[in-house]
């Protein structure tokens, strides 16, 4: 050999050794060291040596015969110490015996084998070992030697196992939060969502449940929506009303969002950074909460409504009294003027007691203007129909629910709105709903329906209150409409006015009210209203 050489085995004498030993094995018999061999030996003992992976080589009882430098700053060992030692000095009791009769069932086989162990360092601290053994055969095919490559992966076990630990509490808390939850890409495509969020797949019957919201999120929110989503800024409380099958059609959801920028992980962001951006979205069934202020609104309309019709039954009632007097004191007028015009002294008394009536009724009229109580005008606001007439449903559920009568809802969806009175509107709307309500109960049909339905064109805004009572004769249709005026047998203290209040109503609002000629089973009241017409900014 030359001096390098002979320099370079001096400072490897452990793997020059092994390399002699093993030498007939790996470059053939005969092997003799020399020229570019030399060369080829000496790389090969450097590259062993260098190679960033704890390299150690065993006979076939597992004694170790070769360490590299590796092998040493991984186990703490230095060749002194462990040399002529069995593999097992850095085996720990935590690796199950399995793992091991796996592994020598493996080699014995001539096969390799690749598994984690738990070694134990010098310092008797342990770690885990990523390690691979394979049999070394020689010209005959039989096992001489084995070599062992392994490295530490602690770290990296740690970090993937805490990264585990992070995705798995990250889910936990998700799946136990009591809202709906799930994350989207930028493609709107699902990357993670919660057990409640899986329920509203089938309870909903909307397919995606996210695509669903997130187009009624964007269609309220218009331009407000990508300006939101460039700054990453949240939104939160936008409520909507969803019909869905089962035992509760209608349901309500308070809808949350947030997003967020995640760095992209694959091969193609290693040199150059790239994001992602994704949208956490929460919906929140508020159900119970909208019933619970639905049943308080409806409650609170319920007094307000029951103080409106006394005081409008009251004033009704003594406008047309005093309408009804007025007939007679005209009479009276006329008489007396005739009398008067006689000059007659035999008829003195008489015209003496007339006016004595006179003055009687007029003082009687006006004591009953002084008690006709004042209404409180109503500003002018957009309205929505199908809300009014829902929650005048509601007002009568009760009375629908215990006469088991079948209503048929049937609203135009996004109804234009129109300029009116609320209050006035849901009276107007009461008493006619009342009205078919009393027409269905009284009848003898064995069919009980009330139907109702909305619609528009570009002018005007219709509705339609149908019920299968036993309807108005034609010839009686007109005087409906006239003061105390009444269809039915007995007349309550307010009979014959309800229709009057409705039609004065209908008139505030620049409205029309019929009844429909064209229906000849039960009756059908029409009424239609302006869509932009301005009237009065506020109404009595």
């Amino acid at each position: 050999m030359k001096k390098t050489s002979l320099r370079f085995l001096q400072t490897h004498t452990n793997m020059a050794s092994v390399i002699s030993e093993l030498a007939p094995d790996l470059f053939g018999e005969g092997y003799v060291t020399k020229g570019g061999d030399e060369i080829f030996y000496s790389l090969f003992v450097e590259t062993v040596e260098q190679v960033p992976i704890a390299i150690s080589i065993t006979d076939k009882k597992a004694k170790i015969l070769y360490v590299n430098e590796e092998f040493c700053r991984v186990t703490g060992y230095r060749p002194e110490d462990i040399l002529g030692e069995n593999e097992s000095i850095l085996s720990d009791k935590r690796t199950p015996r399995e793992v091991y009769r796996d592994l020598w069932r493996t080699i014995s086989t001539k096969k390799i084998w690749r598994g984690t162990l738990c070694n134990r360092h010098k310092s008797g601290e342990r770690y885990l070992s990523d390690l691979t053994i394979a049999p070394m055969l020689n010209g005959s095919g039989m096992i001489t030697h084995y070599i062992g490559m392994h490295r530490d992966i602690t770290q990296s076990y740690e970090s993937e196992k805490k990264l585990i630990n992070q995705k798995l509490l990250i889910e936990s808390v998700i799946n136990s939060s009591p809202i709906a939850m799930v994350v989207l890409d930028d493609q709107d495509r699902v990357i993670l969502d919660n057990h409640n969020y899986k329920a509203l797949v089938s309870d909903l019957d909307k397919g995606e449940p996210a695509t669903y919201f997130l187009q009624l999120l964007r269609d309220e929110m218009g331009d407000l929506w990508p300006q939101l989503q460039s700054k990453e800024q949240g939104f939160n409380n936008r409520e909507f009303k969803v019909e869905s099958k089962g035992s509760h059609k209608t349901r309500w959801f308070s809808c949350a969002g947030n997003w967020f920028v995640e760095n992209e992980v694959n091969a193609d962001a290693f040199f150059e950074q790239t994001s992602k951006q994704y949208l956490i979205l929460t919906l929140t069934d508020i159900t119970k909460q909208r019933r619970q202020m639905e049943e308080l609104h409806i409650q609170t309309l319920k007094t307000v409504m029951a103080e409106d019709e006394r005081v409008r039954g009251i004033r009704e009632t003594l406008l047309g009294a005093m309408h009804q007097i007025q007939l007679p004191m005209n009479q009276i007028r006329a008489a007396e003027q005739i009398l008067r015009h006689k000059q007659d002294d035999q008829h003195a008394g008489l015209l003496q007691i007339l006016q004595h009536i006179q003055q009687s009724g007029e003082e009687a009229v006006a004591t009953m203007q002084k008690c006709i109580p004042e209404i409180l005008q109503t500003a002018v606001i957009p309205v929505n129909l199908n809300q009014i007439l829902h929650e005048v449903l509601l007002l009568n559920h009760q009375r629908i629910w215990s006469n088991d009568i079948e209503v048929h809802w049937r609203p135009l969806s996004n109804l234009t709105a129109m300029l009116g009175s609320e209050n006035r509107l849901r009276i107007l709307f009461k008493q006619l709903i009342d009205n078919a309500i009393d027409a269905v109960c009284g009848s003898d049909s064995t069919e009980k329906r009330l139907k109702i339905t909305t619609d528009a064109d570009a002018d005007l805004i219709y509705v339609c209150i149908e019920d299968s009572g036993s309807g108005i004769p034609v010839e009686k249709r007109a005087k409906v409409f006239e003061p105390f005026y009444t269809t039915r047998p007995m007349g309550g203290n307010q009979a014959g006015m309800g229709l009057v209040m409705a039609k004065e109503i209908v008139n505030q609002h620049q409205g029309f009210i019929e009844i429909d000629p064209d229906c000849d089973q039960g009756c059908r009241f029409k009424i239609s209203f302006p869509v932009c017409r301005q009237i009065p900014k506020r109404i009595e």
